[in-house]
């Protein structure tokens, strides 16, 4: 920028914002908010005014709030205080002095505010300056007062020795003298002419200080109300500054307020041209200044030591920052857009010379500089350490300008788009990543590329199979496996279709497969390391399907080994696979251990896809062990989280179980198990199908109607007892069939289900009460042949709270003849109202409570996306639009 254009802009800034800054304060409307502790420090010294005098500095950032303070505490209102005398709350005399923001301050300015006010002059004579200190004295020791010198860090010498004066004698005075300042080093310090007048203060012996922090996360929550804003991002851009919230709260809707932006640029309005463009250089830099950039970039400590004058910078750990990231906002805005690229082109440059490494710092300022090909190289570079660090939302950002950047028709590109495709389905955004996968492959094939189109075949594949679409998942594979690729893209390819296999139970061909895949990953070398720990998670999975449990070990290791190198998705998938497993073969303890371990992982690391897998398998081990409430909140996050079919199976079958236990609508609970059935019919997995057909026998037991599908139960049985690791589902369903009147033969049946239907049902209870799993223990139990173990058992599911469980169970025993049935348990509880569920509840309650969806995530530990749709779900069954009718209508319901 040229000198005449610098001097420009800092004329029309002069104009724009005029010589005054602005004094902070709260809005009469936004009340005091933590400031409770500090408010009765006053009150405790003013207490002291008739018995001895007392100095009270009151420190605290421009905006923290301290002219709001002292109008809380002595009175006379909310706005800026003005000069002169008034009453305080309780008749006694306060006076006030204000100290200006002048280039050179007033000779005794607050002190002649003071006695103008007393002797009612516009003027005060004070040409004999060596009679002020004792007139200023006399006057305000004529009766008890309070004397207030706001903004003391503009203060004059001649007003300091008057008050270094009065200070000296306050012990023998009816005053408090109050002594408001900011207390940065930009404001007091090293020669500023308060510094005596503190000391005084310090060595006195009726002296007390207040200082005012930053208000907390709590506190922003509390300024801002129910107006829907996030709190915590509030608390980040204005560092808890009162004024830059209070002003936030009054103008939700605007990203920079005005007020905020003027008192901003007011504070450089003495600044010269040279150092406004620094300072706006400083802006630019979305986090802190790099100490090394200073010299490339021409800026030197003389510079650095003007600009911490307007109050705006402090230096941090990274470098020159902003004290709130407000401020630096307001400095943006302020700059012209092509001025602005031009900035962030010397930050670029300045990154470059002393070869930064930060490349998410970099592609900000090649895009904001709008430089195509640095934007192209950097994002790529931030995209794969996104990757690696376990941040999948933030590489597909990246990726996604990298694409924007590479335009024409390359390999190169079709690349970026296969892996684009795989971020977008590690974050769960399944239908952009099919479109990337299919934009890749079209492009592969125009370019003759064996190896990519076999990679963007291989993506499809595990799309489509997440998407429920087992037929497109397999028809993709073959087609990656025969793409004509190198031995590293076939093995990988192998190794997906090996996967597929195991998970329809065909474990056979699954190990023949892998086989084949192991074979093309000895010949890949390190180009296939991906596609050998896929192979060995398949093998390891599918010898635990036949029961080899010392496989849980392998699949442990090598979920741990996938993270260490940053292979998310393949340490997930072990994690996944064994959760999946332990749970189908009820080793509960197991599987709780694992989820409680990966779960964390998939948040962490930033994998929505398999975080709600995962969470659907917990909503699973809840089920079991009876807690229901648990369960329904698990299998509600995942339903509402709209997420990849594959993972809504369980949780679509849960909820219809829990609402059929408990007597729910009807018509709720077929939607579930239709949408239950047409998903598993699609992926053709046998514990699926079964678990659905299980879900419709109890139904059909609990209701007495006949259910058509059932009749096809027996060849569903009789397919999935042709592959191994079915015993489990295929015993839930033919226990189901029995109370039915329906007997299927199998093979494969776990042993609490064939001692069931052998009879033995007390040894069934046993054998359930040892697993932990109470309900299927209180269903053996009420078909035992003795009355007192049945109705044990009844008083078992009347305690599970399983009211048309319980009801059916009843009938049955009264039908056998047993007449000594408890009565049914009076329910005097109401059901959720709105009909919100049990988690639903919760987040309505913490949003009452004015918790931002980041905070409801972190309160609840779910993802931020699932705390999105648990808040939208909350709003439309409340019938409310925003945040604050959801506070209404909750104190209407009775939440709060």
């Amino acid at each position: 920028m040229d000198a005449a254009t610098r001097n420009s802009r800092s004329d029309a800034l002069a104009k724009t914002i005029g010589p005054q800054q602005p004094r902070g304060v709260y809005h009469a409307a936004m009340g005091l908010f933590e400031r409770g502790l500090e408010a009765e420090a006053l009150r405790r010294e003013l207490a002291g005014l008739y018995e001895a005098g007392r100095v009270v500095t009151l420190t605290g950032d421009a905006g923290s709030g301290k002219t709001a303070l002292l109008a809380a505490v002595l009175g006379g209102g909310d706005g800026p205080s003005g000069a002169g005398a008034l009453l305080g709350r309780d008749g006694t005399r306060v006076l006030r002095g204000l100290c200006d923001p002048l280039g050179t301050p007033r000779p005794l300015g607050p002190i002649r505010d003071i006695l103008a006010e007393l002797d009612g002059r516009s003027r005060p004579n004070l040409d004999d300056p060596s009679s002020v200190e004792r007139r200023f004295l006399d006057r305000v020791g004529e009766e008890p007062t309070v004397v207030v010198i706001e903004d003391a860090q503009w203060i004059d010498a001649g007003s300091v020795e008057v008050l270094r004066f009065v200070t000296r004698r306050i012990d023998r005075l009816p005053l408090v003298l109050i002594l408001s300042y900011r207390d940065g080093e930009a404001d007091v310090g090293f020669g500023h002419p308060l510094l005596p007048l503190l000391g005084e203060i310090a060595r006195s012996d009726h002296s007390a200080h207040v200082a005012l922090r930053p208000l907390s996360v709590d506190g922003v929550r509390a300024v801002l109300s129910d107006d829907g804003l996030d709190a915590v991002r509030v608390h980040e851009v204005t560092g808890g500054n009162p004024f830059f919230v209070t002003e936030i709260a009054r103008h939700p809707d605007e990203r920079m307020p005005r007020t905020v932006r003027d008192a901003v640029l007011a504070s450089t309005s003495g600044l010269a041209p040279e150092d406004v463009e620094v300072l706006q250089l400083i802006a630019a830099a979305p986090d802190a200044l790099d100490d090394r950039l200073l010299p490339s970039l021409g800026i030197d400590v003389p510079t650095l030591r003007r600009l911490e004058s307007s109050g705006l910078l402090v230096r941090t750990r990274r470098g020159i920052a902003f004290r709130h990231e407000l401020a630096r906002l307001a400095i943006v805005d302020g700059t012209a857009e092509a001025v602005r690229r031009l900035l962030h082109q010397r930050l670029l440059e300045a990154f470059e010379a002393v070869r930064s490494t930060d490349h998410a710092v970099l592609t900000h300022h090649a895009v904001s500089a709008a430089d195509p090909e640095r934007t192209l190289r950097y994002a790529r570079l931030a995209a794969a350490e996104a990757t690696r660090a376990g941040a999948h939302s933030e590489a597909v950002a990246f990726l996604s300008l990298a694409l924007e950047r590479l335009t024409a028709d390359s390999v190169d590109r079709a690349e970026l788009l296969v892996v684009l495709s795989d971020e977008q389905y590690m974050v769960g955004r399944l239908a952009e990543a099919r479109e990337s996968a299919r934009a890749a492959l079209d492009l592969l094939q125009r370019l003759a590329d064996p190896d990519g189109v076999a990679a963007a075949h291989e993506r499809r594949a595990i799309i489509e199979y997440y998407s429920a679409r087992r037929r497109e998942a397999e028809e993709q594979a073959d087609l990656a496996a025969h793409a004509g690729g190198g031995a590293a893209a076939a093995a990988s390819a192998h190794a997906t279709r090996a996967y597929l296999a195991y998970r329809r139970q065909d474990v056979d061909t699954a190990r023949t497969i892998a086989s084949a895949a192991r074979r093309l990953v000895h010949s890949a070398d390190d180009a296939a390391d991906a596609a050998r720990r896929r192979i060995e998670i398949t093998e390891a999975a599918s010898d635990l399907l036949e029961g080899s449990v010392a496989s849980r070990t392998r699949l442990l290791m090598q979920a741990a080994a996938a993270f260490q190198v940053s292979l998310d998705e393949i340490g997930t998938t072990a994690h996944s696979n064994l959760s999946a497993i332990d749970i189908e073969h009820r080793r509960l303890a197991e599987a709780e251990a694992v989820l409680a371990e990966s779960i964390p992982i998939t948040i962490t690391r930033d994998i929505p896809i398999c975080n709600q897998w995962q969470t659907g398998m917990r909503a699973r081990l809840h089920f079991i062990r009876g807690r229901w409430t648990a369960s329904a909140e698990d299998a509600d996050t995942v339903l509402e989280g709209h997420g990849a079919p594959l993972a809504l199976v369980w949780p679509h079958i849960l909820s219809a179980l829990l609402a059929a236990r408990q007597g729910g609508d009807r018509a709720m609970i077929e939607r579930h198990l239709e949408f239950a059935w047409a998903y598993a019919t699609e992926l053709g997995e046998a514990p699926l199908l079964l678990a659905v057909l299980s879900a419709r026998a109890e139904l059909a037991w609990l209701t007495g109607d006949h259910d058509p599908l059932l009749d096809e139960a027996p060849a569903y049985v009789a397919a999935a007892d042709a592959r191994p690791g079915n015993a489990w589902a295929i015993g839930d369903l033919l226990v189901w069939l029995d109370r039915l009147d329906v007997h299927v033969s199998a093979k494969q049946i776990a042993e609490p289900y064939r001692m069931e239907l052998e009879g033995h049902h007390r040894d069934a209870v046993q054998a359930w009460l040892q697993i932990g799993a109470p309900f299927d223990a209180a269903l053996a139990g009420v078909h035992d042949e003795s009355p007192e173990v049945a109705v044990s058992a009844l008083l078992r599911l009347q305690q599970l709270q399983v009211d048309a469980t319980a009801a059916r169970a009843r009938a049955l025993l009264l039908h056998r003849g047993i007449r000594t049935i408890p009565a049914p348990p009076r329910r005097t509880t109401r059901s959720n109202p709105a009909g919100l569920t049990n988690r639903q509840l919760d987040v309505a309650r913490l949003i009452a409570k004015g918790f931002t969806n980041g905070e409801l995530a972190e309160r609840l530990y779910i993802s931020p996306k699932t705390a999105d749709h648990h808040v939208s779900a909350v709003l439309g069954k409340l019938g409310v639009s925003n945040r604050r009718e959801v506070v209404r209508a909750a104190a209407e319901l009775g939440l709060i």
